[in-house]
């Protein structure tokens, strides 16, 4: 949309407000809402905000920035058109007064490794699965871990609950723009799956940062609590987010070959080979939680397995059973907390960096790893994924490829902010340790 077709349409739907949306480099979405007034302005790119009020951002000598918004991201948010007035909202570059790009804004750091990507003549496109949970509220109203209902794997009402919360967050997605292709109940108690259409990975990444938005805004008007914490319930499968990604060549998948072995090309394997390469740190940015290592252990279907496979989903890496344009990787071990612009930007530049050097993956491995013994994958060369958040930062921290993928601003403040999320987790005493030690030491 051009400027001038957005304040037209602005001025027909009687939209009141803007907001101008950007995510932080946790991922936590910020705006900054102007009215009707200020659209001109906002359109320009002239809106400012002060930099420093946001965690990893600015320092506070350096603090004034300006939104940039894509104009191409422009909708009417479906739940603000009361009384004739209405709301709409644009996603926005975070930038320098002097027109720059800010060093330490997610979605500009998305673009600067699809920019690689393109030099090589290849174009990302990814399509996530999130998963979440649905709560009731405590007693007082605070946030519970009462699951809404006990229904599993594809349930339907009356065991789940959550359908019809889950059929409205589906119908607000659609009126935002998405493509919708699948939504149900997933394994565990209270927990959801929505699944949306492919597209290139900065407009995917806006999807997700969008989507987050609107489950828990849907969920909230039904009376129930919506989290994308990976793994809130002990015991039960926690919420992932995989991640289905494909490149693109002249308009042609270039991961497929009817020639080549399991019809896949040598870009493919290629990819594979720099996703594996790097998993050890790029987890890190994809799974960015403490909790998100009680999901990524064995027993509950998650993917700690460094390896790939044709076939079953225990690896880290599954190549779905599709060909042509439908050819894809599907990593796994991503979950619906990460921030998802760094956390594609991450896995294209360990894919490219495989392509880039030509590397060859090992073997794929179809059978079944979750029931291998220690020794079975050791003689296959199986590794497997940190095993928490501070492992993860180990190898994050010594990796100059994903360094360079962040860049030195984000790449110092994520680590940063992480030690000391990790040194305050390790000082508390937990409710574990009150139950194993307190009557018996």
């Amino acid at each position: 949309m051009t400027k001038a077709e957005i304040l037209k349409l602005s001025e027909k739907e009687n939209i009141k407000f803007l907001r101008l949306q950007f995510t932080d480099i946790f991922g936590q979405i910020k705006n900054v809402e102007v009215p009707e007034t200020q659209f001109e302005k906002a359109l320009e790119g002239e809106i400012m905000f002060d930099g420093s009020s946001i965690d990893g951002f600015s320092r506070i000598e350096e603090s004034d920035q300006t939104l940039d918004p894509d104009l191409n991201t422009f909708t009417i948010l479906p739940w603000h058109h009361q009384n004739g007035k209405g709301t709409a909202r644009l996603v926005c570059d975070v930038k320098h007064t002097d027109g720059r790009p800010f060093e330490g804004d997610p979605r500009s750091i998305l673009k600067n490794v699809c920019a690689e990507a393109a030099e090589l003549g290849f174009k990302m496109v990814a399509g996530p699965e999130p998963e979440f949970f649905l709560f009731l509220p405590g007693p007082d109203g605070a946030i519970s871990l009462i699951t809404h209902d006990k229904g599993g794997y594809f349930d339907m009402a009356p065991v789940d609950m959550g359908e019809e919360a889950r059929r409205d967050i589906v119908e607000a997605l659609i009126d935002m723009g998405f493509d919708i292709e699948a939504s149900h109940h997933e394994v565990a108690e209270g927990q959801h799956e929505i699944d949306f259409k492919y597209d290139d990975a900065v407009a995917t990444a806006d999807k997700v940062a969008t989507f987050r938005l609107i489950v828990r805004k849907i969920a909230h008007d039904h009376g129930l609590f919506a989290t994308f914490m990976p793994k809130p319930i002990f015991g039960i499968n926690g919420s992932g987010m995989h991640v289905h990604m494909s490149l693109f060549k002249d308009g042609t998948n270039a991961f497929y070959d009817p020639k080549g072995a399991h019809e896949l090309s040598d870009t493919a394997h290629q990819f594979v080979a720099g996703l594996l390469k790097h998993a050890k740190s790029y987890v890190a940015i994809t799974n960015p939680l403490i909790n998100s290592y009680k999901r990524l252990v064995p027993g509950y279907e998650a993917p700690v397995n460094i390896a790939w496979s044709m076939h079953n989903r225990s690896p880290m890496i599954r190549i779905p059973n599709r060909r042509g344009n439908g050819s894809r990787v599907e990593v796994r071990m991503p979950d619906p907390s990460c921030n998802p612009y760094l956390a594609f930007a991450v896995m294209l530049k360990a894919g490219l960096d495989g392509i880039k050097n030509e590397m060859t993956p090992p073997p794929p491995v179809d059978k079944n790893i979750f029931s291998m013994s220690e020794r079975q994958k050791k003689a296959l060369k199986i590794d497997t994924i940190p095993r928490n958040l501070r492992e993860a930062l180990y190898y994050l921290e010594r990796d100059k490829l994903m360094k360079e993928a962040l860049g030195d601003h984000v790449f110092y403040q994520f680590l940063d902010a992480k030690k000391k999320e990790w040194a305050e987790y390790i000082s508390q005493v937990h409710e574990w340790e009150i139950d194993r030690y307190l009557g018996v030491y």
